[in-house]
């Protein structure tokens, strides 16, 4: 079934999905493995996103009012996250806890925005919830996104099937992470079941060494926290390493550790 002409690739995912719905409905699961791909899988979807891709724009209503998200990062870095539902209880202790953290991704000049699949209203009730919950005062906006269409733009959901949708036969919204640089680029990406809930320390220690990285020109090993030694690149000679930084300890002729001096 052809889509309506004019209509955005990912504004018209709830269309396609219907109109593939209507005729999932007439056809037993013997017939599955015959049918045409795109009766059964987003044939619509946006094309994948890549560490350095663009961020996609968009405009959205979101607890804090209608935002276009580019202007909205404007030169700062921003960290965009999506959850399934509101009233969900993984998800509850996860805004909790991005909103007790808040402050420390202030500091390092980062946006937190939240998505979920549910209406402005709701958000608003789910929002005492979580205050109550994790005793704080969450203050960054959420995305009210019951149409999936920044969810569809980001892939950010479940793999489609006969039993994998909510009620109106839409996927699910799954729990990614998008850190986003000023330069509106993607840095980062992380995708998480629905079992388990992201940890928020690891979303922070993760944009100290993307800054550290593209600040001092160094990369971090495993496990790196600020403050901890950094890996000399191996585009970089050991003799300019030395003059860039001091001291260096040489593991191995491609393993080159220092000491980052405080600017």
């Amino acid at each position: 079934m052809r889509k309506p002409e004019g209509v955005p690739r990912f504004q018209s995912s709830s269309y396609n999905l219907v109109s593939r719905r209507l005729v999932l409905l007439f056809l037993s699961p013997f017939h599955l493995p015959f049918l045409p791909t795109y009766l059964i899988t987003m044939a619509d979807r946006a094309p994948p996103l890549r560490l350095g891709s663009t961020a996609p724009n968009f405009k959205a209503l979101t607890t804090q009012g209608e935002i276009d998200f580019h202007e909205w990062i404007g030169d700062k870095w921003a960290i965009l996250f999506s959850h399934p539902a509101d009233f969900t209880p993984v998800c509850t202790t996860e805004l909790g806890a991005f909103s007790k953290l808040e402050p420390e991704f202030t500091q390092r000049g980062v946006k937190l925005i939240g998505l979920s699949a549910n209406a402005l209203d709701s958000h608003e009730e789910w929002i005492k919830d979580i205050n109550e919950v994790a005793s704080t005062q969450l203050k960054f906006p959420i995305i009210a996104d019951a149409e999936r269409k920044v969810a569809f733009l980001y892939d950010m959901i479940d793999a489609q099937d006969l039993e994998n949708v909510d009620s109106k036969g839409i996927a699910f919204t799954i729990r990614s992470v998008f850190i986003i640089d000023p330069a509106k680029k993607i840095r980062l990406t992380l995708a998480y079941p629905a079992s388990t809930g992201r940890n928020t320390a690891e979303v922070l220690r993760v944009v100290d060494s993307l800054q550290t990285a593209d600040k001092r020109g160094v990369t971090t090993p495993i496990n790196w926290l600020a403050g901890d030694d950094v890996i000399v690149p191996p585009t970089v000679s050991t003799e300019d390493a030395k003059k860039k930084f001091g001291e260096i300890r040489e593991v191995k002729p491609y393993l080159r550790f220092t000491t980052l001096k405080d600017e």
